[in-house]
Order: structure tokens, then C-alpha cells, then sequence
């Protein structure tokens, strides 16, 4: 995103009702990113148009929006080919970016370390490259003409190249950086220090959670993804034992499949992890919703059988507070309610190693 402000109209078929929800979060998305939102259309539909995403007639609904607003750039819902972003800018004269790009752009904004950029990196190199090999099919289907055969093809074909070399590239700096993880957590494991992975949906309050438990001060902002890279901090127990709590990149629906194969790496933290803290935003109507999406995201990440505590967080903003168990805890990180409970649950659940947790 550019410093200057863009002003943004959001788009969206809507499938089903779910996709409702999700263009809110898309206008969240947007704002993060530093975006003004100054319009939404959107269309109900069986399928997604292969060309233009919309229907023909809203295309043209949508052009005209554009000129009334003064947008300068479309957000759609849903992941795009190159060939229908290139159909639908010839027609819009607008720039025109999908939801994996614009989460791609969020995490380039707030990766600060090495490893966190060149993670980002090369997220964004492999949608780049399923781009251009997308708009290169349309090319060829064109059959001939200005633009589509000779430098033009060959152009192509070295861009392509380029940044197939640099994905090599940068694979091999994050492999190394894996390796020196894996060291590192060779030695936790020898020293006998428990992790504690905390994970949930972007914005729950994970950042704010450990800051509460361990006088930290992480970085913590009311913003999709403020927190990227992982952060460690160490908690004693009341038992006196050390443990070390692990931040993770927050998780959201449809989270773009190049960032989860770039952060592999990373999320293998959890991989590893003695406990699984997963904290929910309880004051959100739809967050049994985002328990499913976190526990599938699990589900991917071969994250089985592990002893899960789900920390429901912001439990402040409830009318009655339900009682604590060993599975579930509430909680509120900013006030610190029932922080004393979370920790003996920790505890309990390191010491027992019980699986079924």
C-alpha cells in the first residue's frame, strides 16, 4: 500500500451466508492496511464468473461506482487468477487486488524480523507466480496479435525464471534459519523447559495475554495482525518451574495457502509445543466459528493430540462468568481477571501430561 491513503471499494459474491460475515472482515482487513473504505457491492450468485468474478451487468454497476466515490483501488473477497484480474482491470481501469493480496501486503507491513520478511517474501513470490502463469494461459489462448507471442512471451518466461531463482533463494536462508531453530529447541527440550504455544484468531488478545503474564510489553494494537513475528517470554510457575510462552502469527478463515506453507517453519513452534493455549475472543458473536477455523488450521499443521487449554479472553464484556474448568479458562488479558486460574491450569496440564485435555 502506498503512504497515501487509498480509498477502497470492497467486492464480494455472496455464495452463501457465511459470506456475509466474511466481508466484514474484509472491511477490517482493509482498514488495517490503511485503507478507506468509501464503498462495498456486492452480488448474490450459485458461482463465480471465470472472466470477471461478477455477472457482466455489475461490472459495469461497479465502474460506475468507482467514478462516483473516486476509488483508486478494488478489493475482492475472494482469491483471484491473473487472467480475471487482468479482465477486470481492462474494463475498470482501477488497480485490482484480492483478499490473499491484501493479507499478503498486512504481514510485509508488520514483519520486522529477518526471518519474518523473508517469510513474507516469499509468500508473495509464489502468488506472484501463479499471476503471471495465469495471465501467461490467456496470452496464449489469444492466438497471435500484438503482445502475445515473440519479447512479449519471452519476457514472460524470464519472469517467471527470476522468481523461481529467488524462491530457491530465499528457501534456503529460511531452511537455514530452521536449522538454527531446531538447535535451539534441541537444547529447550535438553534443559527440560516446557513450551507453551499460544495460538486463535488474529485479534483475540494473545499479545495482550502475555504481556499480562509476564509483565512484558509486546506489541499490542486493536489491528488484524499487529503482532507477525514470534515472540518468547519466560513464566514461572507456581511450582517454580520455568516455562516459555510462544506467540504466534494470528489466524483467520481462508488464511492465503502461501502463507501458511512460507510460516511453516515458524508455526513447527507449535508443532512441538508441550500446551496449546487457544485464545478466543469471547465478546464476538461468531466465535465458535473461529474455534473451528483455528481448530483446522491445527488440523493442517498435523497438530494432533496435543493438550489444548481454550483461554476464552475479554470475558469482562460478559453479563455472567462461567466457572473455570481444566479445559477452559475466562479470562480477561487487560484487566488480568482470572490470570491466577490460567496459571495453575498451565500447570496442571504440564504436570499431568494428560493427552485427553
Amino acid at each position: 500500500m502506498q503512504d497515501l491513503q487509498e480509498k477502497a471499494i470492497l467486492v464480494s459474491v455472496f455464495l452463501n451466508e457465511k459470506d456475509e460475515k466474511s466481508l466484514q472482515e474484509l472491511e477490517e482487513l482493509a482498514k488495517t492496511a490503511g485503507a478507506e473504505v468509501v464503498g462495498v457491492l456486492t452480488q448474490k450468485r450459485k458461482n463465480i464468473d471465470k472472466t470477471y468474478y461478477l455477472g457482466k451487468g455489475k461490472i459495469e454497476e461497479l465502474k460506475n461506482l468507482i467514478e462516483q466515490k473516486g476509488a483508486n483501488i478494488v478489493i475482492f473477497n475472494n482469491e483471484l487468477s491473473g487472467s480475471q484480474v487482468k479482465n477486470i482491470e481492462d474494463i475498470l481501469n482501477t488497480k485490482v487486488i484480492d483478499r490473499t493480496n491484501l493479507i499478503l501486503d498486512i504481514f510485509a507491513k508488520h514483519a520486522k524480523t529477518k526471518e519474518g520478511m523473508l517469510q513474507v517474501k516469499l509468500a508473495q513470490l509464489k502468488y506472484s507466480l501463479t499471476r503471471l502463469r495465469g495471465i501467461g494461459v490467456t496470452l496464449s489462448r489469444l492466438g497471435g496479435g500484438i503482445g502475445t507471442r515473440g519479447p512479449g512471451e519471452t519476457q514472460l518466461e524470464t519472469d517467471i525464471r527470476h522468481i523461481k531463482r529467488s524462491i530457491l533463494h530465499i528457501e534456503k536462508q529460511i531452511e537455514e534459519i530452521k536449522q538454527h531453530r531446531s538447535l535451539y529447541r534441541k537444547r529447550r527440550q535438553k534443559n527440560q523447559i516446557p513450551v507453551v504455544a499460544i495460538i486463535g484468531y488474529t485479534n483475540a488478545g494473545k499479545s495482550t495475554l502475555i504481556n499480562a503474564l509476564t509483565n512484558a510489553d509486546a506489541y499490542v494494537e486493536n489491528k488484524l495482525f499487529a503482532t507477525l513475528d514470534p515472540l518468547a517470554r519466560k513464566l514461572r510457575l507456581p511450582n517454580n518451574k520455568i516455562v516459555l510462552l510462544i506467540d504466534t502469527v494470528g489466524f483467520i478463515k481462508n488464511l492465503p495457502h502461501q502463507l501458511i506453507e512460507a510460516f511453516k517453519s515458524t508455526l513447527e513452534e507449535i508443532k512441538f509445543a508441550d500446551l496449546i493455549l487457544n485464545v478466543v475472543d469471547i465478546s464476538q458473536n461468531d466465535y465458535e466459528e473461529k474455534i473451528k477455523v483455528t481448530e483446522k488450521i491445527l488440523s493442517d499443521l498435523e497438530c494432533f493430540n496435543k493438550p489444548v487449554i481454550t483461554v476464552y479472553n475479554k470475558s469482562d464484556l460478559l453479563e455472567t462468568l462461567p466457572k473455570n474448568t481444566d479445559k477452559e479458562v475466562y479470562i480477561s488479558a487487560r484487566y488480568k481477571t482470572n490470570l491466577h486460574d490460567l496459571v495453575f491450569c498451565i500447570q496442571n496440564a504440564l504436570e499431568s501430561g494428560n493427552k485427553s485435555l
